[in-house]
């Protein structure tokens, strides 16, 4: 058996999401998450073949296909059909859930009781701080007694609910969805299902028994998907066919042909910016939506926008460093 006062390094090259503590009634153990999934499949990228060049998604204003540069969006709660509620990065802040560098575990319920459904991400906790020994007698006790712990923590300015799980001597972490996320069986016609005849049951029970197994290996349950593409991308590289070749970027950016020129999957847009290069904008009439900002405010003659914190109410924004979203987009 391993000296309990060992310590488990942490993965090399890998960086944790959270790093704090479990506490458990006087006990505490620190620790670091590291998720327990890696990114998977086949990334297909867009491409613009004539250019041999990537392509960019930018926002564009829906009512006049104007692209908008970040400070000139807000975010908007939709309140009714096309009306929406502007909040600014300042009040967004404000009800941010308070930093917390602590996992309470309070309650303990049977693993059995949470259903799977509330499962949504999966987590390891990592032993920090130098010594195991806190850290395996939680592992052992969470395990022989089959407990999960249940407890919330804020991640990322974001508030989770969480079960930390033990088995095989370590902690996992599950953050769980809360219970107002999932619909049930009623939501989608699931509450009248009549109960089906007893032989036909057992016509089915059989064909189960049939087809179980002791044990199965995940290993053998491959993405048949992602092994035919990178077959196929193979096949096709190896023979020369459709392989593009992406200019280099430029340093400098910015220049023609170079890495800084953007290109815009929005051919309207591209058409009347090389129809009108040079020539001076019209400024549009003022608009009253209040989707993309206050009624009252104008847009000013060139491209540019005024600034979103002043068209959409009026108050004045609080430094930031983020970028802002789009209305209705999910603050991270």
């Amino acid at each position: 058996m391993a000296d309990e006062d060992d310590d488990l390094e942490q993965p090399a090259g890998l960086r944790p999401f959270w790093s704090g503590t479990i506490t458990f009634g006087l006990v505490t153990v620190p620790v670091a998450l590291f998720t327990a999934t890696r990114p998977r499949g086949v990334s297909l990228r867009m491409i613009e073949p004539e250019t041999q060049s990537t392509i960019q998604r930018r926002y564009v204003c829906s009512k006049d296909e104007e692209p908008l540069d970040n400070d000139d969006i807000v975010r908007g709660y939709e309140i009714e059909k096309g009306k929406f509620v502007v909040v600014t990065d300042y009040e967004l802040s404000a009800i941010e859930p308070r930093k917390s560098r602590e996992i309470d575990l309070r309650l303990f319920v049977d693993r059995d009781e949470i259903d799977p459904m509330y499962f949504e991400r999966a987590y390891f906790l990592v032993p920090a701080g130098g010594t195991n020994k806190a850290y395996r007698l939680l592992a052992e006790a969470m395990q022989r007694t089959k407990q999960a712990g249940i407890a919330t923590f804020v991640m990322r300015a974001k508030e989770y609910l969480v079960a930390i799980l033990a088995e095989n001597g370590i902690l996992r972490a599950e953050t769980l969805r809360f219970a107002d996320d999932l619909r049930s069986p009623e939501d989608v016609g699931l509450d009248d299902i009549p109960k089906p005849a007893g032989a036909d049951v057992k016509k089915f029970e059989e064909q189960i028994a049939r087809h179980t197994k002791k044990q199965v290996d995940l290993h053998d349950l491959l993405d048949d998907y992602t092994e035919q593409l990178e077959k196929l991308v193979a096949q096709k590289e190896k023979k020369g066919d459709h392989v593009i070749g992406m200019p280099e970027e430029s340093s400098g950016g910015g220049g023609a042909g170079g890495g800084g020129a953007e290109v815009v999957d929005l051919l309207q847009v591209l058409s009347r910016s090389l129809g009108e290069a040079g020539a001076v904008r019209k400024s549009p009439k003022k608009t009253t939506t209040t989707a993309k900002r206050s009624s009252g405010t104008k847009r000013a003659s060139s491209t540019k926008r005024t600034s979103s914190a002043k068209r959409a109410s009026g108050t004045k924004r609080a430094p930031t460093t983020k970028a802002r979203k789009t209305a209705g987009a999910k603050k991270r």
